[in-house]
């Protein structure tokens, strides 16, 4: 059977199992294939986008294939990724504020500020990191200076919900625009991917025993 991908959260090992929301000391890992990540990212996934570019004294483990793909991260870039945010973002805003039909973890804080203030945060962070990944090839880890305090303030609810969908819809503006914009590559090199991809499993077989 083909690996495609491998998930292990520890918080679903205590009574009511996957019900359980994590928290402070549990781990949450998942395990990609290489053809599993590749596709995702190619299709401009938010989360799996974020691993190119985390910084060198972070990185646990990186082989010579996670290098050469780390210095070729410019090669992910394209519209799709606006694209594949913007309508991320449709689902987000229902859920930070509790509509009728939409999914969120914290009730609690919606009760308490009137919405999802940790959903919020995260919509806006991946906004303002798709904006910098499309206007410079990069995105900076973690999110720098005053976009980061700003961040903070919404996750702990110091902002209305006014002032934090005006924010979110400027930024949702300013990736339509990226979104249609000449400057931005229609479509990553996936010439390029699938290269990478033949010659890292080809090299990793060629290294088994």
């Amino acid at each position: 059977m083909r690996f495609e991908q491998y998930e292990r959260h520890t918080a679903w090992d205590r009574p009511g199992g996957v019900a359980n929301r994590s928290g402070a000391g549990d781990l949450d890992v998942v395990i990609y294939s290489a053809r599993k990540w590749a596709r995702l990212a190619l299709a401009g996934n938010p989360t799996v986008l974020l691993v190119l570019f985390v910084p060198d004294e972070e990185v646990v483990f990186r082989n010579e294939a996670g290098a050469e793909l780390a210095a070729n991260a410019h090669r992910f870039v394209s519209r799709l990724a606006a694209a594949r945010y913007l309508g991320y973002l449709t689902g987000q805003k229902a859920a930070m504020t509790g509509q009728s039909g939409a999914h969120t973890n914290r009730p609690e804080l919606v009760a308490i500020h009137g919405y999802d203030t940790k959903y919020a945060m995260h919509a806006l962070r991946l906004g303002l990191q798709r904006i910098e990944l499309l206007t410079t090839g990069s995105i900076t880890l973690p999110v720098p200076g005053p976009p980061r305090e700003y961040l903070r303030s919404i996750r702990r609810g110091e902002r209305t919900l006014a002032e934090v969908l005006d924010a979110i819809s400027e930024t949702e503006a300013r990736l339509a625009r990226l979104r249609d914009s000449a400057a931005v590559p229609d479509q990553p090199d996936r010439r390029w991917v699938d290269g990478w991809l033949h010659r890292s499993y080809l090299d990793f077989w060629a290294s088994l025993p």
